[in-house]
């Protein structure tokens, strides 16, 4: 069984094209795509265990260059 969760994530001005190329470019990312609003990128992403999938946030993520701040919110299927 696998976890999944959306990341929103803010990028330095005029970055996120590049920040959500190099986001999409992670393993465990679905989808990342750029938007407006106060995200400049939202991507999908999935995992074995929730341990994993803030590793890929703290320690992939959040280490592209242009990303200022994330925000991981676990999906809930009831």
């Amino acid at each position: 069984m696998t976890v999944s969760a959306y990341i929103l994530i803010q990028a330095d001005v005029g970055t996120a094209v590049d920040v959500a190329t190099a986001t999409a470019a992670i393993e465990s990312v679905v989808t990342a795509e750029v938007a407006m609003g106060p995200y400049d990128v939202i991507a999908r992403a999935q995992a074995a265990n929730m341990d994993e999938l803030g590793k890929v946030v703290v320690h992939a993520v959040q280490g592209i260059t242009g990303v200022e701040r994330t925000l991981l919110c676990p999906i809930v299927n009831v």
